[in-house]
């Protein structure tokens, strides 16, 4: 899978782009803030249909779009696939309204069919590599979360729906919440909103142990690559609610290690979940939020017993993000049957002489991998010798020769 073309319509720092990709190794040089990860957002801004830097869309269109009466945004690329070449395209527009005000609106489009976002799934994949990734480590469980959704969402069409299902269920329920906390009232008028929840949030689970239990299975072996065989990696996914109690929750997250093949009841885990609401409701309806529920959950990096988030060094956290990451990689390609294209946003400079030899070393089973930085002299020459070199200067970018 790769790029063969990208444009850029009042995207961040671009205000119209024109590119043609190469397969193999690109390298995007220049200096900070003239593009170089704007571009990288916008390949993984059509892989998912939103962004991977910001959840609100109106941030991604060219600061100078309002100036100009132009209050757009537009993205689209021609992705060649072992078996067609598509054309994808995401847009955002501020609407107006009767009322004066206006709202975002994005609209979706492959070979210039609309369709839902959640169509998206496997179009396009993409592994993106930032240097703020630390914090998919040490940093608040949102970030987790926000990694697994995005990763399910560029393959699981159904993923996307039930996700989006849930989220709007449970911004309902806190409404209500709130209402009943300030105004009083039946409780029971929750139970409909409450049974969506439970419907929608048992396959969100599902699909998030599913993933995890997989890359766990890559990213070991990965691990003890990177580390010479002296430590060991897994993820460990955590339900915000007691596992034990009742019983039939272990399953959502659920199970530990020694239950993973057991039968799984479905119906026994909406029960469960039912409970668990029922039994925080007098709390929530105080809070005025729903506090149960994978909106909650948490996954973590454990390696040789010890949790690398809380007591892992900087250098373990750094090199357990790059093994999450190739694991990515891995179960992208098993999964889809093609490699997805690789974007590294100034990866190397955060990377020992090991690693980033294994990492370069890897280049070569990608079909595609664009690489920003600041210094291409981090990059060996043999490497370079072999790359295309694309100069970014404030949103303008032009082809360098190799020496």
């Amino acid at each position: 899978m790769r790029i063969r073309s990208l444009s850029l319509r009042q995207f961040r720092t671009y205000n119209r782009l024109e590119l043609d990709l190469p397969a193999g190794p690109i390298l995007l040089l220049g200096a900070n803030a003239q593009g170089k990860t704007s571009l990288l957002e916008a390949i993984a801004f059509l892989a998912i249909g939103a962004s991977p830097l910001t959840s609100v869309d109106q941030q991604v269109i060219h600061w100078g779009a309002e100036e100009a009466s132009l209050p757009f945004s537009h993205v689209r690329a021609e992705v060649v696939r072992r078996d067609c070449t598509e054309t994808l395209e995401v847009a955002i527009e501020r609407k107006p309204l009767s009322n004066g005000h206006q709202r975002m609106q994005k609209s979706v489009r492959i070979d210039q069919r609309p369709i839902r976002r959640s169509n998206l799934a496997g179009h396009l994949n993409v592994v993106l590599f930032l240097p703020e990734d630390l914090a998919l480590v040490h940093g608040p469980p949102v970030g987790r979360r926000a990694y697994l959704d995005n990763l399910l969402s560029q393959v699981y069409p159904t993923y996307v729906e039930v996700y989006d299902a849930y989220r709007h269920a449970v911004s309902r329920r806190n409404a209500l919440l709130r209402h009943l906390r300030r105004h009083g009232g039946d409780p029971m008028q929750l139970a409909p909103l409450e049974e969506r929840i439970v419907r929608t949030g048992v396959t969100v689970s599902l699909y998030r142990q599913q993933v995890i239990r997989e890359l766990t299975i890559h990213i070991d072996r990965l691990h003890r690559e990177l580390t010479g065989g002296q430590a060991w990696l897994r993820l460990q996914y955590e339900p915000n609610f007691d596992p034990v109690r009742p019983p039939a929750a272990d399953q959502m997250g659920l199970l530990p290690e020694d239950a993973e093949e057991r039968t799984l009841d479905v119906e026994a885990l909406y029960t469960a979940y039912r409970e668990a609401l029922a039994r925080k409701r007098a709390q929530e309806i105080d809070r005025g939020m729903t506090l149960v529920g994978p909106h909650r959950d948490e996954m973590r990096f454990i390696s040789n017993e010890r949790d690398m988030g809380t007591f892992g060094s900087r250098g373990q956290q750094r090199t357990s993000v790059l093994a999450l990451h190739l694991a990515e990689l891995r179960w992208l390609e098993q999964t889809t049957g093609e490699s997805p294209v690789l974007l590294l946003d100034e990866v190397l400079a955060e990377l020992d002489r090991a690693r980033r030899n294994y990492l370069l070393d890897l280049l070569g089973n990608v079909e595609q991998t664009i690489l920003a930085t600041t210094d291409a002299e981090l990059f060996p020459d043999s490497f370079r010798k072999r790359t295309t070199t694309l100069r970014v200067s404030e949103g303008i970018i032009i082809p360098v020769e190799t020496p």
